[in-house]
């Protein structure tokens, strides 16, 4: 692509394209867009180190090549006035509500940083989707700045290049997808390959380029036998195209499948174009009847689009010499639609309404907008963006033919979820295809599913490793987390009432005299709801509500003994293999620190009396000793003696690179502590994930160790096990 404008730029290149599909509009808001921008960057630069007139020129020139209306080439060309100082109402006042809309959503944008850190990047990708929600040509503007931005991507610095690659191809070339702006897609994923692995890349392009001579003479030949096979059963198809696939593609192939670049036979896709969907599937029988198809890989996207509109029939065949080949099939539109997506049938072109396939489109993408907001954990907001948008897709209908877009071995849970929240909630099995399946049945491209219903069903925890849409995790989970509440809820006021009848009261009574207030603050609790929740989950345990309830006379009592037992010297204090642990009122109890928790000094303890086995120390929240029976828990606390060493589970997620596992463990080690064991793997977000056991002194030690953890720069998240 040319980066290099006349010194002297101009909008009059930039409106003669917007006149070769515009015929008589009124360009006046080009000319007065251009003079706000000279008057604002006239003497900026891009990082590129060009003028950043330039730069908004190219922006808008990709924006008018893509055929889209006035008001978004406008905002490309405005797109970074209000960073420079313009005020958003002169905007608005100028150049209207659109425009300003567009670009204020762009400027949104643009001060939202990739951030490494787990909570940052989830709150930034967040703000980004609701951005583009509010109108999508936001999303089309910013696309078009980050692919001139990636054109010039070499002249940045190289930790901040592999930031904005793996924005890119993470973020913006999935977005692309979705928006079926395939051409985009392609050059967003190989410029950020470029960048991220530029070894691989140069190796790539090199081996490719070796072959390309014996490549072409074997797309010529199969184009030519193409022509002959289709000629000869009345089929003139206006074009035969043969391209290699774009690299990125290529390269994924090579580390999904383990095999040399020699053994990948389809580095070509052939396109063939034909006038009519009647010859589409002419064309494929005559296809296959000269050539085996490959089973599975037969999609029809012609009667079932996907949804971003795309339309084509696939097939890969074994073509001339046995090599695999990949042919797609489609009319002169849904070549057009293919390529350009959305902008191919723009929804704002002056004078005319969204189209039914628009509608469809940004009524889906606002729905996953909304979906992914209502998603608060950090972690499981970016699982859910990372299964929305970049998974591999299937297409099921419903029985009254509505499609529904799915990833990958999606489950008819997820199918049930994608029609309401009501029908996946009280789903309790599937017809596919007529045909009864079980809950686990792997969704296939083309199935008809019916789901049955059941108003007794619930949500079962199960189902969440069964489906892979965020949405009907979230789903799952909310109605989870409401159950567990409810039963906390309930548990929490059967043990409060139970301990309030020792003293002769009850909560009604509390309430009604305000003394549940005092209650609440000693607990530090916001409500009573919150409370009794909190008693039912064990995040407040029965002693301390007994000790909390108790009158201050037996308090009173109580504190004097303990004060009593501190006094004595502090080998009467210790009790035998119980490291730092004082048990009240026993002695010669044989004390051992619970392994399922790991509590270290600082840590609020319990402890357990075993059947022969002497004490078991727990932190109080611990969900083994919330199983257990309470009248079995004793109060234990620590000596205040920081020799012992204590075992402690910690785990670590990192960027995954040269280096980290040294790094992670030499800053470990430099907080003096000793690493008992380490494992680590790596996820297929390329992410390594260690879980390490250490041994410390007290909780101040461990979370300075954990402290300096998070500091580092590959670290994404740092905490206890």
């Amino acid at each position: 692509m040319n980066t290099e404008l006349n010194v002297m730029a101009n909008p009059e290149g930039l409106k003669v394209l917007i006149r070769s599909y515009m015929n008589g509009a009124d360009l006046t808001a080009i000319d007065r867009a251009w003079e706000l921008a000279v008057s604002v960057h006239a003497d900026k630069t891009h990082f590129s180190g060009t003028p950043y007139l330039d730069h908004t020129l190219h922006v808008a020139s990709t924006l008018a090549s893509m055929h889209l209306d006035l008001d978004t080439i406008v905002a490309g060309l405005l797109h970074g006035v209000l960073k420079a100082g313009v005020e958003l109402a002169d905007l608005r006042k100028d150049f209207g509500d659109s425009v300003a809309g567009i670009v204020n959503g762009c400027t949104r944008i643009a001060n939202v940083h990739y951030n490494s850190k787990l909570t940052h990047q989830a709150e930034n990708v967040r703000k980004m989707l609701l951005a583009i929600a509010s109108d999508v040509r936001v999303l089309l503007v910013k696309l078009a700045d980050r692919l001139q931005d990636m054109c010039l991507l070499d002249t940045v610095e190289l930790t901040r290049r592999r930031e904005i690659s793996r924005e890119t191809k993470d973020l913006y070339a999935p977005l692309a997808s979705r928006l079926g702006i395939d051409w985009m897609k392609r050059e967003l994923e190989d410029l950020s390959f470029q960048y991220l692995h530029a070894g691989e890349y140069s190796e790539l392009v090199s081996k490719l380029e070796s072959s390309l001579a014996e490549r072409q003479l074997y797309v010529d030949e199969v184009i030519s036998i193409l022509h002959e096979k289709l000629g000869n059963n009345n089929i003139n198809p206006t074009r035969i195209i043969g391209r290699p696939k774009h690299l990125y593609s290529i390269y994924k192939k090579l580390i999904t499948q383990q095999i040399p670049l020699e053994r990948v036979y389809d580095k070509v896709a052939f396109r063939i174009i034909v006038n009519t969907v009647n010859e589409c599937y002419e064309a494929l029988g005559v296809i296959h009847s000269n050539w085996a198809p490959v089973p599975g890989r037969i999609k029809d996207f012609i009667s079932v689009p996907k949804a971003n509109n795309y339309q084509s029939m696939h097939t890969t065949v074994a073509g001339p010499h046995g090599h695999f080949i990949e042919i797609q099939i489609r009319t002169e539109k849904m070549d057009r639609i293919a390529q350009e997506g959305v902008a191919a049938h723009w929804a704002y072109k002056e004078g005319q309404s969204a189209s039914d396939e628009d509608s469809r489109l940004f009524k889906r993408l606002k729905s996953l907008v909304k979906h992914l907001q209502d998603v608060e954990d950090p972690r499981e907001f970016l699982d859910s963006v990372h299964g929305e948008l970049y998974a591999n897709e299937v297409y099921a209908l419903t029985p009254a033919g509505e499609v529904k877009e799915l990833p990958e071995d999606a489950s008819p849970i997820d199918f049930a979820y994608a029609i309401h929240t009501e029908v996946g909630d009280h789903c309790v099995g599937a017809k596919v295809n007529n045909r009864l399946v079980p809950l686990k049945y792997k969704i296939q491209n083309g199935d008809i599913l019916e789901i049955i219903t059941s108003r007794k069903q619930r949500p079962r925890r199960g189902w969440l490793e069964l489906v892979k849409t965020g949405r009907a995790r979230s789903h799952i989970r909310s109605w989870l987390r409401k159950e567990e509440r409810e039963k906390a809820l309930n548990l929490g006021r059967e043990i409060c009432e139970r301990e309030l009848k020792r003293y002769d009261t009850t909560l009604k009574k509390m309430v009604k005299s305000g003394h549940v207030k005092r209650l609440l603050t000693a607990l530090h609790c916001n409500s009573l709801e919150d409370m009794l929740a909190k008693v039912g989950s064990g995040m407040i345990t029965i002693p301390h509500l007994v000790k909390t309830l108790e009158p201050p006379e037996i308090q009173k009592e109580k504190e004097q003994k303990r004060a009593a037992i501190a006094s004595l010297p502090t080998e009467q204090r210790k009790q035998s293999s119980g490291p730092g642990i004082i048990i009240q009122g026993m002695d010669d109890m044989l004390v051992k620190i619970s392994r399922c928790c790991n509590p270290v000094p600082g840590d609020a303890i319990m402890g357990f009396v075993t059947s022969g086995r002497g004490i078991s120390v727990h932190k109080k929240e611990c969900i083994n000793l919330r199983a257990t029976d309470p009248q079995r828990w004793i109060d234990v606390e620590w000596s205040g003696s920081g020799e012992s060493k204590h075992r402690v589970e910690i785990q670590v997620s990192a960027e995954n690179g040269k280096g980290v596992f040294v790094a992670i463990s030499g800053s470990i080690s430099s907080d003096e502590a000793s690493i008992l064991e380490i494992s680590a793997h790596v996820t297929p977000t390329d992410t390594a994930d260690f879980h390490i056991a250490l041994e410390v002194s007290s909780l101040e030690h461990l979370e300075l160790i954990l402290q300096h953890l998070r500091q580092m720069e590959q670290v994404i998240m740092a905490r206890r096990a």
